[in-house]
């Protein structure tokens, strides 16, 4: 069908329910429902098992209770109009920094999702905020946007194009889960319960952390790791940049990398570790591990809130895995200082941890075996970047009508919106 036989509507007219979210303090303890935060939605897909939990009367559960492709979109703050469609089911409940919609079921939410996920609705909002210090927008902005609603058999053939490629980068982002989850199992194996390969013939002596094996050394973390190693960046050409939304939580992956002039900041190459100084990024474990850069001379700068870690005397594998480990992040944690709110983990706290550094011949085993895990999730977040920029491409073509699909034999599920 032409684009000039669409509706075009305003947001609004669609939708059966427009509100704000529930005002509450995040608990990290199980307790209650999740608590889905604006933090949570600003990365490309929401990682439920990092969205804290909150205490809710059951009269207000109801109430505030997110359902399976309800929309939520953020109405405050730099990241003012960002927005996510709940893909899967979840019991949870939205911040009231959040506005929920929910699409009336004669439009698709799958189709309608992808609308208001785009850079164009970004960009509306962003436009539409005014001039104020702190930008924000209430729900009669959020829901001001003009869309254009095709036949809903179209909308949903627009939604399945779309949605293979989410599939795509879902599953993707699922190998890249076994593949780290393998990598912190291997890692724990060899070097916390020593069950590396050949342990039976080795025996384990008495040490200051108790029992290790033969051959193996006590030592401080600054002994075996360079903190903040110096290394020159160029000034003034455009380099990458990794801002700390950068770093993905509880993963190794460095995504969203920026392109900027400058050198102030963490300075680093393939193979460091950037581990964050600062809470809540510390406690959620944004450490990540650099990999992206096209060559092992290439150098790269990002957030001053970064300490980079490099082997001295180990692996880069091995001290990424091992800043990932909980009792390496709160040794950091406890050594903090500065006013609340502001404090910074201070570079002392490495002379202050101390772990067993295993002999050269375990080490090198543990680099030939872990290197191909790290090279495939790379690999796997490069195919997803890729696949989101062709699908982000596609976006505004196929809501423009600019590539038609209504003629197209596209499986759809009848029963999406």
């Amino acid at each position: 069908m032409p684009i000039e036989k669409w509706d075009h509507v305003i947001l609004r007219k669609i939708c059966d329910l427009v509100n704000y979210g529930y005002t509450a303090s995040a608990k990290s303890e199980p307790i209650g429902p999740k608590f889905l935060r604006i933090t949570d939605i600003v990365p490309n897909r929401i990682d439920w098992s990092s969205v804290p939990h909150c205490e809710i009367s059951e009269k207000n559960l109801g109430k505030y209770l997110l359902e399976k492709n309800d929309i939520v979109i953020a109405r405050t703050g730099a990241t003012t109009g960002y927005a996510k469609r709940i893909r899967t089911e979840h019991k949870a409940v939205f911040a009231s920094y959040l506005v929920r919609i929910r699409v009336n079921p004669n439009c698709d939410s799958q189709y309608v999702g992808y609308v208001i996920e785009s850079e164009e609705y970004k960009r509306f909002i962003q436009l539409n905020l005014g001039g104020a210090a702190q930008p924000n927008a209430n729900a009669q902005v959020l829901t001001s946007f003009p869309i254009s609603l095709p036949p809903l058999p179209t909308q949903r053939k627009i939604a399945a194009v779309l949605s293979a490629y989410d599939d795509l980068i879902e599953n993707n982002t699922r190998r890249i889960k076994i593949l780290e989850d393998m990598a912190q199992t291997l890692y724990q194996e060899w070097f916390v319960h020593f069950r590396f390969p050949g342990h039976e013939n080795v025996a384990m002596v008495e040490s200051p952390l108790g029992p290790i094996p033969q051959g193996w050394k006590v030592v401080r973390a600054s002994e075996a790791i360079f903190i903040n190693p110096k290394i020159s960046v160029p000034r003034d050409t455009k380099k990458p940049f990794v801002p700390m939304k950068s770093a993905v939580e509880h993963s190794m992956l460095i995504t969203e990398i920026e392109e900027k002039t400058g050198n102030s900041g963490a300075k680093f190459k393939n193979g460091d570790t950037l581990f964050a100084r600062i809470t809540p990024c510390l406690e959620n474990g944004r450490t990540g591990f650099v990999q992206f850069l096209p060559n092992d001379d290439a150098v790269a700068f990002g957030s001053t809130e970064f300490i980079v870690l490099r082997s001295k005397t180990l692996n880069p594998y091995f001290v990424y895995l091992l800043a990932q480990t909980r009792d390496f992040r709160e040794n950091a944690i406890k050594s903090m200082t500065g006013a609340t709110g502001r404090q910074r983990v201070v570079n002392q706290c490495f002379d202050d941890y101390f772990f067993p550094n295993p002999n050269q011949d375990i080490l090198n085993q543990f680099e030939l075996t872990i290197a191909s895990f790290f090279r495939k999730i790379q690999n796997l977040s490069e195919k997803n970047a890729n696949l989101r920029q062709t699908r982000d491409l596609l976006l505004p073509k196929l809501i423009s009508g600019e590539i038609d699909v209504s003629e197209l034999d596209i499986g759809t599920d009848p029963k999406s919106n």
